[in-house]
């Protein structure tokens, strides 16, 4: 029973982690675009962007991912034995990505915040993508239980991330020929 209490804390958590992952980077395209806008709309946008990029940050991302760590720790004392299964050692092998991720994408949040502008918007559509390959290939992990299997579903999250090029190419496309788009 606490075992099951548990995991649903830990899957609550993962959630909101990935919420925040989700909706930084669309955050900081935003930002980007503010930056580049005429006074007084770069300062009033700026200023309230930072401060929504903020709060996700430190309310919902950085506690979320401590938290579904914290659980997530609590479930392998639990059970100690996903330890010897395979598909768990790349499971975790994609949550140490998955900082990796967070670790960089802090960067190029407290760069934001000192109004040093770094990267395009366009850059930060593309690495909005990064949580979700990872997110599939974990979820792919756990479902199915297998360290070959999940490949059949990273290769799924590569034709998707194809899909997600060609779409979000004819979108800049669409948005260069009507702005209001």
């Amino acid at each position: 029973m606490e075992y099951d209490y548990i995991k649903s804390l830990h899957l609550i958590f993962v959630v909101t982690w990935f919420a925040g992952l989700f909706y930084i980077p669309r955050l900081f395209v935003y930002q980007i675009e503010a930056f580049h806008k005429p006074s007084p709309e770069k300062e009033i946008l700026g200023k309230q962007l930072k401060l929504m990029a903020k709060r996700l940050w430190f309310i919902i991302t950085w506690p979320s991912a401590i938290l579904a760590t914290i659980f997530a720790i609590w479930l392998l004392i639990l059970r100690p034995f996903w330890l010897e299964q395979s598909w768990m050692h790349v499971k975790l092998a994609f949550v140490f990505l998955l900082f990796l991720y967070q670790f960089k994408t802090h960067q190029m949040f407290t760069q934001l915040q000192r109004d040093e502008v770094k990267y395009t918007s366009n850059f930060m559509r593309i690495w909005n993508e990064g949580a979700t390959f990872i997110l599939f290939a974990v979820v792919f992990l756990v479902i199915l239980k297998s360290a070959i299997n999940w490949i059949f579903g990273v290769i799924g999250i590569f034709v998707l991330g194809i899909v997600l090029m060609l779409g979000f190419k004819l979108y800049k496309r669409i948005r260069t020929k009507n702005p209001e788009a």
